[in-house]
């Protein structure tokens, strides 16, 4: 029996040893970042935190662009390994398409968020014929006037255009959508008086306000932004509670590990409130914000709640 006991114990000294050489600290391998195509807004936030958090974490971390938009980046995380070494950076319209058609994931159920990284509003502009300086007067005027102003948007069902039907819901007013198949144009139309106003990104319009081909009246953030100093925002302009961001949250795969999830929040946090990160994030038009997990997620959700509601109401479907 003493024998028997003996190389019992001899061989759990053997065994612990191993375990112990096999347990590797996160990470051990190379990390991949899934996002949309080249040169968008969440391209450039990806690659900004692929470059911040490479080295201390000390190990390689890889950019994957796919097409698609949003639904792809988000459907390959959804599907990957819950191990911490795939996650995706993407604006919320990811959350949002699968309230129009069919995605082969749920926002909520198959992600765990990790940050929120930054935020960019979008500026509510108007072509300098407008008899509107304010958005009390413009409220005004479209209301005196029903669908007798037109907004431009690029693609459907992008921040833009959400921004503009949310506007349409909470202040109560009947202006006509006119798509566009891209920014560029819905701007250019702007400029030459084909359509009355548009919700554009601040990269996009400040050169324009500078030089007095477009005015802006407000911006889409819960409170003024640094990005347009001067102008004031749209909730406090006469729409109480009006609020819509581009958010650029990052995701891993639901039931990553917390230890994981923390380790990658803590990162990307202490990243993008670095002067010289935030800056170059302003220059794009992008705020640094850094949440925590748990606020990334409540934010997701009330995203998804107010503007599924924005959405059914309007009748926004993809042809």
């Amino acid at each position: 029996m003493q024998k028997l006991i003996a190389y019992v114990l001899l061989l759990g000294t053997l065994i612990i040893p191993c375990a112990q050489v096999t347990s590797q600290p996160y990470p051990s391998k190379p990390i991949r970042i899934v996002t949309a195509e080249p040169g968008g807004g969440s391209d450039f936030v990806s690659r900004l935190i692929a470059q911040g958090i490479a080295g201390p974490l000390a190990q390689q971390v890889i950019i994957e662009n796919r097409g698609g938009g949003a639904i792809i980046p988000a459907s390959i995380v959804a599907q990957a390994p819950a191990d911490g070494y795939t996650m995706f950076i993407g604006a919320a319209s990811f959350a949002i398409w699968p309230l129009i058609q069919k995605a082969p994931y749920d926002a909520v159920r198959d992600f765990a968020p990790i940050a929120l990284a930054a935020t960019s509003p979008n500026i509510l502009v108007v072509n300098t014929a407008v008899e509107a300086v304010s958005v009390k007067e413009l409220i005004a005027l479209a209301k005196s006037r029903p669908a007798g102003l037109n907004y431009a948007s690029g693609a459907a069902i992008s921040p833009a255009h959400l921004a503009a039907e949310l506007f349409k819901a909470m202040a109560g007013v009947n202006i006509v959508h006119v798509p566009y198949r891209g920014s560029s144009p819905a701007l250019i139309d702007l400029i030459a008086g084909q359509v009355q106003l548009m919700f554009a990104t601040s990269a996009s319009v400040s050169p324009h306000i500078k030089s007095g081909r477009l005015r802006a009246l407000a911006v889409t953030s819960a409170q003024p932004s640094a990005l347009l100093p001067g102008v004031p925002s749209i909730a406090a302009s006469g729409v109480p509670g009006y609020e819509s961001v581009t958010m650029y949250g990052i995701f891993a795969p639901a039931k990553t590990p917390a230890a994981v999830i923390r380790t990658l929040n803590q990162e990307i946090a202490r990243l993008v409130r670095k002067v010289d990160v935030r800056e170059r994030l302003m220059g794009v038009g992008v705020e640094a914000v850094g949440s925590t997990p748990e606020e990334l997620g409540v934010a997701i959700r009330a995203e998804i709640a107010r503007l599924g509601k924005v959405i059914k109401d309007a009748g926004i479907r993809v042809d």
